[in-house]
């Protein structure tokens, strides 16, 4: 076989007679980089604002439309569902056309549909507007991540993809704590249209400020590529297991904050729109707990750490049953950190464990993670409507079980794979 047929001598040539060339990518203090992380910082605050931004209001939607606890949590259904169906063809555009110009895309639709939101006339109506923008909404989960993974340094790459959840993570408590205060004075439809204004603000200012990409280099749309790349992560035991874990988890988080409101208005607490809304504060205890699941990795293991979030998660949701404010209030507390210690465990080994199309494989976890907060906010829903805040309880405990059954079956598989080694040897 001759050189050329394998291609070493030219590899090698290259490699001998060009000097390596200076990284161009931007690091933290270079050029660019803080322009570049605030306004990925921004388009996170906007997607999430605006994703979320009926789920503080339910009781008040469901007072003014006349309709079920149920029927109004589709309004926040739609628009994860919308998202979960659109990641994957998103994260394929944003392979041809670019990451920026999807992002920008997705972000003025999602904004021009959170105009017309406040305008709703029917329960019907609004939750196609809120699948409109759901769908719209999936060009930016499925497009900053690579953007970031192509424009800024490896070193860089944690602390920017950090930055950017950041912003998802303020926006969808800054979204749910806004619109509680102002729907309290002015109702909810001025609520969901201050977050449209606040949104326009963020999509205008990240256009401004995102440079434009230097080392993307487009791809073709080809479905059999697409459709075998999906087809072999699917086909992975660890990944379909990571994927349930990851929708499990948020069937939890969707249930329990789509009800939430609810329980809370009602006796005995009777609490404000103003203070209901104030609650999605513990959101920044997610945040903490999110940031130390690395250190809990490397003290208990993978499978271990998801193990004490499932059992946070269960601890919480018991202890919400009570009718004292301060212990529901603890009770959310372990519930959100569980959840997010648990979702960053999982989808952080989905890109360890992915050795090929790492955007498909996250887009994938995506599509999981949010069909389950689609499927938590409506399931919840119905069951606090027919038992009560014990109902929605006990769809998350079963959810739970179902992370403790998953994970132990990962347990008995790598058990199994070890057992193997010294016959294979």
């Amino acid at each position: 076989m001759t050189p050329a047929d394998t291609g070493a001598s030219t590899t090698v040539g290259a490699a001998a007679s060009v000097p390596d060339l200076p990284d161009t990518r931007v690091a933290p203090g270079g050029p660019g980089y803080r322009r570049m992380s605030f306004a990925l910082f921004l388009a996170g605050v906007a997607t999430f604002a605006l994703l979320y931004s009926t789920q503080a209001l339910l009781p008040l939607i469901s007072g003014d439309l006349g309709v079920t606890a149920g029927d109004a949590s589709w309004t926040v259904a739609a628009a994860t569902g919308g998202l979960a169906l659109f990641v994957i063809p998103m994260s394929a555009l944003s392979e041809r056309f670019g990451r920026r110009t999807v992002m920008t895309a997705s972000l003025a639709v999602a904004v021009t549909v959170a105009l017309l939101v406040p305008f709703a006339p029917s329960l019907p109506a609004l939750v196609a507007l809120r699948a409109v923008q759901g769908a719209a909404l999936a060009g930016l989960p499925a497009s900053a991540t690579a953007y970031l993974a192509e424009e800024v340094t490896p070193k860089a790459l944690v602390t920017a993809i950090g930055l950017f959840v950041a912003g998802n993570s303020v926006g969808g408590m800054s979204g749910r704590v806004i619109t509680g205060w102002v729907a309290q004075e002015w109702g909810w439809r001025v609520a969901v249209g201050v977050i449209g204004v606040v949104a326009v603000v963020c999509a205008v200012a990240f256009r401004m400020l995102l440079p434009r990409p230097k080392h993307f280099r487009p791809g073709s749309l080809r479905p059999r590529v697409l459709a075998g790349t999906l087809r072999d992560h699917l086909a992975n035991p660890l990944l379909r297991r990571l994927y349930a874990i990851g929708a499990l988890f948020m069937t939890v988080f969707g249930g329990v904050y789509t009800v939430i409101g609810y329980r809370l208005t009602e006796a005995p607490f009777s609490l404000p729109q103003g203070i209901v809304g104030s609650v999605f504060l513990v959101y920044l205890v997610g945040t903490v707990s999110a940031s130390t699941s690395g250190r809990l990795v490397g003290r208990l293991g993978r499978r271990g750490a998801l193990y004490l979030a499932g059992g946070t998660t269960a601890a919480g949701l018991l202890l919400s049953l009570a009718d004292s404010l301060p212990l529901v209030l603890l009770g959310l507390v372990l519930i959100t950190a569980g959840f997010f210690a648990g979702h960053s465990v999982a989808s952080s080994a989905v890109s360890r464990t992915a050795t090929h199309g790492r955007a498909q494989a996250s887009a994938l976890y995506q599509s999981a993670y949010y069909i389950g907060s689609s499927a938590g906010s409506t399931v919840g829903a119905v069951a606090f409507h027919s038992g009560g805040w014990a109902g929605t309880v006990g769809v998350g405990l079963l959810a739970v079980l179902g992370v403790g059954t998953v994970t132990l079956l990962g347990t008995r598989a790598a058990r199994g794979q070890t057992a193997k080694l010294p016959a294979a040897a």
